[in-house]
Parts: structure tokens; C-alpha cells; sequence
């Protein structure tokens, strides 16, 4: 009997304990001063939000309350932790990109992606960490099918009928006026507009009404110009801003194109990447390392989030050059194969603190995708830094003809990194010896090209 009577107990508060952590806090839009705002748990809610769901303690400890996911994969456990941290979640529903190979002439397919999402949401929708949600991320980026926004539209009117207590948004690949138009006509259920946007950034606030959305927006990816939106090498290499080039472009974007219009219909923002992906190289896009280790650009969000640097600040690279010459070198990065070059990195710690270098040489990515699409990660090539001194390597130019790129890292004590990189090309030595006519003839037809 007292067995009985402890199972009756332990299922009785079994039963409250998860009746406590299904409440769903009320989210809703509303109007102050006549501009929109969120209003969660019957509080203002402005969003400094990060893209991906790892290192959730530092971000919290920068002052950041908000967390976004581009799919409903372990969305429960994603929910739990970002609860438990005081932290809410865009809930991402990956809707089916035509460039996928999703048809969105098949009635059928579209049907059981509806079903699929109903299940999801009803499954989820009490939960108290989120915030509202994302239906599809850049659907709109290289289709041709606009068939999708009434797909999308009928995801937006389920969750509406079966959540009363969660917005709902759709994120668009930058920000085109067709766009704003088609979703206002064929998608009138999505409460916010989400506009992913890296060097255009500065315009999208001014076009958002333009193109004639006069509702509440957000932006839920940004961070350093994009790898489609920089110079190149002769040989087509995009030039990737250093980290403290991209920390200041954090810095200014985010006083100038994000909390600027807080009043003005912005509620807040998604910056990428919160974690660490190989997309054109290791770190374009990250804030971390594939070590984990945070970047410099994380200082400057955490002064814009919670009003303070860090006591320790990560390292500043301010310059990296090979034999002389920085990343805008043109034909003066290309050389001959096994030949020896230097490098330099200039750099230095705002704590004075002693530093670090860590060297590598990998080839130029070829299996870049688009839109984020997953690529396969890079391996260093061995054997090529001759010394590696410091600040100072000597580079042995790889024998196989192709672009590489030379990276720095440069490390405090306390794990914290500056970074940089900077793209070469290899030419195989010229058989007859005639290398200087050689090669100068090879630029020449690069240049042409």
C-alpha cells in the first residue's frame, strides 16, 4: 500500500511538473508610441538574439536573450536549455526549398509538409521558451515557383487557429520588393517580416517601407559582408575582412542599422553565426572557432548588448601580408611552386597579455555551396611552413597549380582569437627555366581572364 501510495505521488507530481513546464508564456505584437513592439508575459521584449544553439552560457553572460533555430530538430531539448537559461527561441520550420527539389506543384507533398508542421507545432506550442515562429529560411533564394508562399501561408493560418500565444514570421534571402509583395498577398498570416542581410544591411530599413511592408520586422541573420559581396583575387578568391575589420562592422551595423530603429518597427535581431561552419573558409562566418573559442567581434556585440567591453578582451590583428603585400595584392600573390615566401602578422592584445600564433596553410574552397548549404571542411596541408616564428612564417608554396589561402589565429592566455587570412595562387615551375618571363605571361593571361 505505501508503495502504491508513493508511485500515486510521484505520477501526481509527475503530472504537475509538466503541466508547469507546458504554461506557454503569452507573446503577442502590439503598439507603443505608435510603433510595433513585442510584448511577452505582458512585458516589452526587444530581441539581441543569436543564431544556433551552442555556447548558450556566454551568451547569456553578454547580455543576450534570445536564441534562433532554422529547423525543429531537437526542438524539445533546444527549448528545455534555452528555458532553464532565461533565454527565448525563433522556432525555425524548415520549409522545402525548390531549389532542394521540392515541387511545389505536388498537392501531395505539400500536404504532408503541413501535416508534418501541424504535428510539430502542436507538440511544441505551450512550451514557455518561445518566441514566435520561423516559417522557412530564404525559400525565395534561385526559385522560380511562387507557389510556396501559399504554403507557407497555410502553415502561418494552422498555427494561428491551434497557438493563439505565439507570432508567426517568415525570413526572406535579403530583401527584394517582389518579394514584400508577394507575401503580402499570398501569405496575410505572417504577423512578422524576417529579412537575412550582410553587407546590405544599412539599406533595409529604408526599403522595408519602400517596398511597401508596414508592419513589425526583424532581422534575423547578419554579421560581416558577405563572401558574394567582396572583391576578388585575379583568380576569383573573395577577399574575407579580417577580425577586426569585421568587428568594427559589427559594431557600427548594430548601433546603426539595428537599435537605431528600435522605435521604428525593428523588433531586434538574429546575429550569425552563434557557433562555427565551414562556408567559403573556417571562419567567415562564425563567432567561434572550431575550438570553440570566441572571436573578436564577440566584444564589440557584448558592449552593444549589455553596455560594457569584457575585462578581457580578444586579440587585434591589424595587419597580414605575404612577402610585403596584403590580401589586395593581385598578381603579386601569385608564385612559383616550392618557392619560399614570408609572412607577417601585426597584432596585438588590449591586455597587454602575451600572444599566441598558430599558422596554416589550406587550399581555396571549390565545394562552396549557397544559401548555407552545408560544405565539407577543409584539411591544412602539411609540410609547407618552413618556420613559423611568432609573428613571422616562411611559406613553401604548394606544388599542385591552384588557389590556397594562408591563415593566422592569433591566441590570448585566456583562449580568446584574432584572425586572418590571406589568398595565393601556385604556378608548377616553368620546364625550360624560364620562370620570370614565365610566370609574367601566366598573370598576364590571368588578368585577360
Amino acid at each position: 500500500m505505501t508503495y502504491l501510495r508513493h508511485l500515486l505521488l510521484f505520477l501526481f507530481g509527475l503530472t504537475l511538473f509538466n503541466s508547469a513546464q507546458a504554461q506557454a508564456i503569452k507573446v503577442e505584437l502590439a503598439k507603443k508610441d505608435g510603433h510595433d513592439i513585442l510584448v511577452r508575459g505582458g512585458e516589452p521584449y526587444y530581441v539581441k538574439g543569436a543564431g544556433g544553439h551552442t555556447q548558450i552560457d556566454v551568451l547569456v553572460e553578454m547580455g543576450g536573450n534570445s536564441i534562433r533555430t532554422w529547423s525543429a530538430a531537437d526542438a524539445r531539448k533546444v527549448l528545455d536549455e534555452a528555458h532553464e537559461k532565461g533565454l527565448t527561441v525563433m522556432v525555425g520550420l524548415w520549409v522545402g526549398h525548390e531549389r532542394h527539389g521540392f515541387d511545389y506543384n505536388n498537392v501531395e507533398a505539400i500536404s504532408k509538409q503541413l501535416v508534418h508542421f501541424t504535428t510539430i507545432v502542436n507538440e511544441l506550442k505551450d512550451h514557455p521558451a518561445i518566441l514566435f515562429w520561423g516559417i522557412g529560411n530564404e525559400v525565395d533564394l534561385f526559385y522560380t515557383n511562387t507557389q510556396v508562399w501559399d504554403a507557407i501561408q497555410d502553415i502561418a493560418a494552422m498555427i494561428h487557429r491551434v497557438d493563439p500565444n505565439h507570432p508567426t514570421s517568415t525570413v526572406t534571402a535579403g530583401l527584394d520588393s517582389l518579394e514584400v509583395a508577394l507575401i503580402k498577398e499570398k501569405a496575410p498570416d505572417i504577423d512578422i517580416y524576417c529579412v537575412n542581410t550582410y553587407g546590405d544591411i544599412g539599406n533595409v530599413p529604408e526599403n522595408i517601407r519602400k517596398f511597401g511592408w508596414d508592419g513589425p520586422y526583424m532581422i534575423t541573420e547578419w554579421g560581416p559582408n558577405g563572401h558574394w559581396e567582396v572583391a576578388k583575387t585575379p583568380w576569383g578568391a573573395p577577399l574575407e575582412q579580417t577580425s577586426e575589420e569585421k568587428a568594427v562592422s559589427y559594431d557600427n551595423r548594430y548601433k546603426d542599422y539595428i537599435e537605431k530603429y528600435k522605435d521604428k518597427g525593428s523588433l531586434g535581431s538574429y546575429v550569425f553565426l552563434w557557433g562555427q561552419k565551414q562556408e567559403t573558409t573556417e571562419t567567415w562566418y562564425g563567432l567561434f572557432d572550431a575550438q570553440g573559442r570566441p572571436t573578436r567581434a564577440l566584444d564589440q556585440l557584448q558592449r552593444n548588448w549589455k553596455g560594457s567591453l569584457p575585462k578581457n578582451q580578444a586579440p587585434i590583428v591589424k595587419s597580414l601580408t605575404l612577402n610585403g603585400s596584403d590580401a589586395k595584392g593581385g598578381d603579386k600573390l601569385v608564385f612559383i611552386a616550392d618557392q619560399k615566401i614570408e609572412a607577417q602578422v601585426i597584432a596585438e592584445d588590449p591586455n597587454g597579455d602575451k600572444l599566441d600564433f598558430e599558422w596554416a596553410i589550406l587550399p581555396e574552397a571549390t565545394n562552396t555551396g549557397s544559401g548555407g548549404d552545408a560544405e565539407e571542411a577543409l584539411q591544412s596541408i602539411p609540410g609547407k611552413l618552413k618556420r613559423a616564428s611568432g609573428n613571422t612564417a616562411v611559406v613553401i608554396v604548394p606544388e599542385k597549380e591552384g588557389g590556397y589561402r594562408l591563415f593566422v589565429k592569433v591566441v590570448d592566455p585566456d583562449g580568446k582569437i584574432g584572425y586572418a587570412n590571406i589568398p595565393f595562387y601556385s604556378y608548377p615551375a616553368d620546364p625550360n627555366g624560364e620562370q620570370r618571363e614565365w610566370v609574367k605571361w601566366k598573370k598576364q593571361e590571368m588578368s585577360n581572364n
